[in-house]
């Protein structure tokens, strides 16, 4: 779709857009469109647009879904979605965007002025979008850091966070002979996901005190975006690169990582034999 190009018909009306026109002669608001940048060649197009195929949905939302809601069945919803809804807004915002060469409110705004909250919804869409996942990454980033150790602080009751409800079921299952575990027994991957990283209060009247580790790692994650997309698609197009192979490997490799696991074959089998009574489930 980026090697498209508008046809001799189009051409006038697309001159229009960029001079600071609208195709049936009026002027668009304000002084004139500013000039935009543009992707340096076909490939950083394709990668950009590669790139939001693989995220945290791929590994962490869709096999949970998938899983909730009967397994392969969840394929029928999904495709089906995907073919009504998913790829026409896909193809019509691509389109919309390299005909006007303009942002996602000027774009809606200059081809119908009533279109513009269209514009605006899909801003504040974006933006809780972004909002949500950057706190995940922000978690990602903070487990990245405790990782590089000879003994993951997740693995031990050892820690400071640790509390006396710390058990680890390995070694408990080993020695217990029969015995039952302790009341409020908790992993210490539990105990360092609450203890640690969230620093979740004893009750909701209670803020507690700030994670700065986590304000840091929030800080760094949307640093990282900004230096991203700071100077237009001429640095999201060197970017892309990285961001958009980088994520197939590493999903190639967690493929070959689980299929490992214990259990594995458990999930394939319940994954391709469908329960198709989900489908009947409004949920």
């Amino acid at each position: 779709m980026a090697d498209l190009q508008p046809s001799h018909q189009a051409d006038q009306p697309l001159n229009k857009l960029q001079q600071g026109g609208l195709p049936n002669g009026k002027e668009a608001p304000g002084d004139g469109l500013q000039a935009r940048g543009q992707w340096a060649s076909k490939a950083e197009f394709l990668l950009a647009v590669a790139g939001q195929i693989i995220g945290l949905g791929n590994v962490w939302r869709f096999p949970y879904l998938c899983y909730k809601n009967g397994g392969g069945v969840f394929f029928v919803p999904y495709l089906l979605f995907l073919v009504l809804c998913g790829i026409p807004l896909f193809l019509l915002e691509t389109s919309l965007g390299q005909y006007t060469s303009l942002g996602g409110v000027s774009a809606w705004r200059t081809i119908c002025p009533l279109f513009g909250g269209l514009g605006y919804a899909s801003q504040v869409m974006i933006l809780h979008g972004c909002v949500y996942y950057i706190v995940i990454l922000a978690w990602a980033l903070f487990y990245l850091c405790y990782s590089f150790q000879a003994e993951l602080p997740w693995s031990h009751c050892n820690n400071t966070w640790n509390t006396n409800a710390c058990v680890l079921f390995d070694n408990f299952n080993q020695s217990s002979n029969g015995s039952s575990l302790p009341e409020n027994a908790t992993s210490p991957v539990m105990e360092f996901w609450e203890r640690e990283v969230l620093r979740l209060s004893d009750t909701l009247d209670e803020l507690g005190p700030v994670s700065w580790k986590l304000v840091l790692c929030l800080a760094a994650v949307w640093l990282v975006c900004y230096f991203c997309v700071w100077k237009g698609v001429k640095s999201t197009g060197k970017v892309v690169y990285l961001t958009a192979t980088f994520p197939y490997v590493m999903l190639f490799v967690l493929l070959v990582r689980g299929a490992t696991l214990p259990g594995a074959m458990q999930g394939i089998i319940y994954y391709l034999k469908p329960n198709h009574t989900r489908l009947a489930d409004p949920q």
